[in-house]
């Protein structure tokens, strides 16, 4: 795709792309689910995220317009690396862009032995996305009877409670 950039996060960008994210995760979550009054991904979580030490944010553009964004956490000692968020923006989706965003963020950080990432169990295009095209395998899925020993006995970001405890966690091995 001509025109593509991904470049740093600035902070001046952050509540844009604050807002752009939660579109892009509320449109995912009703796509799956139906209409929902909650947000789907609450402001403080996404900026927990975008401020956690070792945490680097991208912003994804097309012709210089935002069309997505990236956030990861790297670990330069052991070289595990993970992909924290990634979204397209509604309307940009089905375009190549989310591959793009993930090949420009595997190019950044060549030295990574292991990615990784989750994703709730409903959002089929992302397990599309990340198994199919990015080359992911899903290596655990988080439930009530499996709980992610990093997260609270709360469901993730604003998902009600049938949904906010179900992720697969994927791993992808660089050779």
């Amino acid at each position: 795709m001509n025109g593509f950039e991904l470049i740093l996060l600035d902070k001046k960008d952050y509540a844009a792309f604050t807002r752009e994210i939660q579109k892009a995760f509320q449109y995912g979550y009703e796509a799956e689910c139906g209409h929902c009054d909650t947000v789907i991904l609450p402001e403080k979580d996404v900026s927990e995220t975008l401020n956690a030490v070792g945490n680097v944010a991208y912003n994804a553009k097309v012709d210089g317009e935002m069309a997505g964004g990236a956030i990861v956490k790297i670990d330069p000692e052991t070289r595990h690396n993970s992909l924290e968020l990634l979204f397209v923006k509604v309307g940009a989706q089905s375009k190549g862009v989310g591959l793009l965003i993930w090949n420009g963020i595997e190019k950044l950080y060549p030295e990574t032995k292991i990615w990784e990432t989750c994703t709730p169990y409903f959002e089929k295009r992302n397990i599309h996305f990340y198994v199919n095209r990015c080359g992911f395998h899903i290596v655990e899925f988080f439930n009530p009877w499996h709980k992610d020993p990093n997260q609270n006995d709360e469901p993730v970001g604003g998902m009600p409670d049938e949904v906010g405890h179900y992720f697969f966690r994927f791993e992808k091995v660089i050779n």
